[in-house]
């Protein structure tokens, strides 16, 4: 299958999108300790593994891309089991499908991008579960919630919103801005989700084996855990699992001084809530 132009005409940071793919349609075997079985990755890949760019083999990449699906996967599924029937929402789909994962009969699935990438998500990914539905999403834009047409007052129902992949490329204003929003309209006991790299990765794309032939840059990279709490006093940070861990005894020997010497783990994802009033 040859796919017309928006296959061969995405973006830099748009086309990082394969690079996932990749990893959840292969990685399994690789390692299978941090399997994902993602129905649908490999027969995606098929189907546009003829654009002429290139697919990620570095092992840690391929590793830490199943270890965060896993743990997003894992946060979205606890949120649900607290909340029958909620919303969640991947901010930044590309061609992922959490669906498959979280669909229990109730919850509500929102998959958002940009044009581009919806435009070759909807050539490849058919939508047919009403309670799973696309939107365009611009996270740089300052009405990106209601673009997503989240509770428009904080009495609502939580949601679970995460993101992969995608903060890194934003810059440092822009992901504080989105971090702002969702702690000044996030109704409380919501949850935003989203893997984030030290500062020292920022401005070194072109060293990331995969990233490196995108044209994607890194712009933003965390110091201190703390930063992320900081741009409004309703967020807490719930929890942050380093991605890497269990790669290799390596990084079990390294990762205590990397987080001593840098401040914050290499890589990671974290959990942030909302919520009102002080925590106990």
């Amino acid at each position: 299958m040859t796919l017309p132009t928006p296959a061969r005409g995405l973006s830099a940071v748009p086309s990082t999108l394969r690079i996932p793919l990749a990893a959840r349609a292969s990685g399994d075997r690789m390692f299978p300790q941090v399997a994902v079985r993602d129905a649908y990755a490999a027969g995606i890949l098929e189907q546009i593994r003829d654009d002429g760019h290139a697919l990620p083999e570095d092992r840690s990449t391929i590793y830490s891309i199943l270890s965060r699906t896993r743990r997003l996967r894992s946060l979205a599924q606890d949120f649900l089991k607290l909340h029958p029937g909620g919303r969640v929402v991947n901010m930044g789909c590309g061609l992922s499908h959490y669906f498959q994962w979280l669909d229990d009969d109730k919850c509500r699935m929102t998959d958002a991008d940009l044009p581009e990438v919806l435009a070759l998500r909807r050539q490849l990914i058919p939508q047919i579960n009403p309670r799973h539905d696309l939107r365009e999403l611009d996270l740089t834009a300052t009405d990106w919630w209601e673009q997503l047409a989240l509770p428009p007052t904080r009495d609502g129902a939580p949601v679970f919103l995460f993101t992969e992949g995608v903060l890194m490329y934003l810059t440092p204003e822009q992901v504080l801005a989105v971090l702002a929003t969702f702690g000044e309209r996030a109704p409380a006991g919501s949850v935003l989700a989203f893997d984030a790299m030290c500062w020292l990765g920022v401005g070194r794309a072109r060293q990331h084996p995969s990233v490196r032939t995108t044209g994607a840059e890194f712009q933003w990279g965390i110091r201190r855990a703390t930063e992320l709490t900081q741009p409004h006093p309703r967020l807490r940070l719930d929890s942050s699992y380093r991605v890497l861990q269990g790669l290799g005894l390596t990084y079990k020997l390294f990762a205590p001084v990397v987080l001593l010497l840098l401040g914050v783990s290499v890589y990671a994802v974290y959990a942030l809530r909302a919520a009102d009033g002080v925590d106990t």
